[in-house]
């Protein structure tokens, strides 16, 4: 029989783990740049706190047998579970709280590709208790600082703004309103040409259609639709970013409308982070506003303002493959030490520990015996040990180099 991870995950090998490291590490010291702090939540969590008041789809999240009475199951995201440890056990906290993750998800997959991946990981940032231009921008701009961390230039910005998306449907009859969503989702003009709708919402939905590409015209396309004074402040709230984010010049952006998350606790601006390098567009992050989430969680109902953005390490590894920025070999040990005689066993740990405890990370391996003096020394060679150090009884050292 051959043995083989669960179906949807994998292994990492060292090498693997060394390049995964070196993206979360630059990744982490933005973070902390930024004034950021790691908080890390339960793998496992109650259905409940995971669908977030159905904003999640059942289906997405891969759940547990339990003897009890409560349903659980594995996080398909972070942002949930981080929403539900500030409201229970941050209940004291100041505001702003500025909170990072580096952490394993878990989505359940229904295309029929045998083995599809289930597990993930991510590394992305909650700002939590800060609403407006200014916390939207911060993200956003947080999102830049990362990437050019990672020495990626090639990729842009799709901004969109769910508010305003969600209240242009409101038109629509109650009745078409997921079918008119779903269209505008998928650009599925075909639905949108034979849903039974009157000519002016077909013309408003095909309008919708088209609330992409550049900032301007965009803007000025949605602003010739029929908007009460709540949807023209948003508007006008999303021009201010746009302006502010354009002045930056940190990176292109697409203004787009259109853009629907699968995951529906969004309130306000929505984005998607799109390497350009191939042929077909590779989706880095999502994130977005969520000025609703917290309150789901609290005793009293009462909302706290959130904004946030996830980025896919396993597709930042992959476009970073091809730099050749990732380390391409593990790290060798520094030294070998090696106890000439039974006598020496106890001394050779010794030095090893010295070693070990010098100021600069040291790595220091001791050889288990059962080699002679050749092997050692072409095991060192095959591992690019740097040195060896022979143990005699009295603990003295002879030092061989290698190099």
């Amino acid at each position: 029989m051959v043995y083989q991870p669960a179906s949807g995950a994998r292994d990492l090998l060292p090498l693997d783990v060394e390049k995964k490291r070196w993206i979360e590490d630059r990744l982490q010291q933005v973070f902390h740049r930024w004034g950021y702090h790691r908080i890390i939540t339960s793998t496992l969590e109650r259905m409940d706190t995971l669908m977030a008041g159905e904003a999640i789809q059942r289906q997405m999240v891969i759940q547990l047998q339990n003897g009890e009475d409560d349903e659980l199951g594995l996080r398909p995201e972070l942002t949930a579970s981080i929403a539900r440890t500030v409201v229970t056990r941050m209940a004291n906290a100041t505001y702003p709280q500025r909170l990072y993750y580096n952490a394993n998800v878990f989505r359940r997959t229904w295309e029929s590709r045998h083995n599809r991946q289930q597990e993930f990981y991510q590394a992305g940032v909650e700002l939590l208790g800060a609403g407006g231009l200014l916390a939207n921008a911060e993200v956003l701009l947080l999102v830049a600082d990362c990437l050019a961390a990672l020495g990626l230039r090639q990729w842009h910005l799709i901004l969109g703004e769910a508010g305003i998306t969600r209240s242009l449907l409101s038109a629509f009859p109650a009745n078409l309103q997921d079918k008119v969503r779903s269209a505008i989702a998928h650009l599925d003009r075909i639905t949108i040409d034979t849903l039974p709708l009157s000519d002016k919402l077909r013309d408003r939905a095909r309008i919708m259609l088209d609330l992409r590409g550049p900032s301007a015209d965009v803007l000025q396309k949605v602003s010739s639709l029929d908007l009460d004074e709540e949807q023209r402040e948003a508007v006008n709230n999303l021009k201010s970013l746009v302006e502010l984010l354009e002045s930056e010049k940190k990176f292109p952006l697409i203004l787009d409308l259109s853009l629907i998350q699968t995951i529906d606790y969004y309130t306000g601006i929505v984005f998607e982070v799109v390497n350009d390098t191939e042929s077909q567009a590779r989706v880095l992050g999502r994130g977005g506003r969520y000025d609703q989430l917290l309150g789901l969680y609290h005793p009293q109902g009462e909302n706290t303002p959130g904004i946030g953005f996830g980025l896919n390490i396993e597709d930042l590894y992959q476009i970073l493959l091809s730099t050749q920025q990732l380390p391409q070999v593990t790290p060798a040990s520094n030294w070998l030490v090696v106890p000439e005689t039974a006598s020496a066993n106890a001394p050779a740990f010794a030095y090893a520990q010295k070693l070990r405890d010098s100021t600069h990370l040291v790595r220091v391996e001791i050889d288990l015996g059962g080699r002679d003096a050749d092997a050692i020394r072409q095991y060192a060679r095959d591992r690019s040990i740097a040195q060896i150090a022979w143990i005699k009884a009295d603990g003295s050292p002879k030092i061989e180099s290698l190099r």
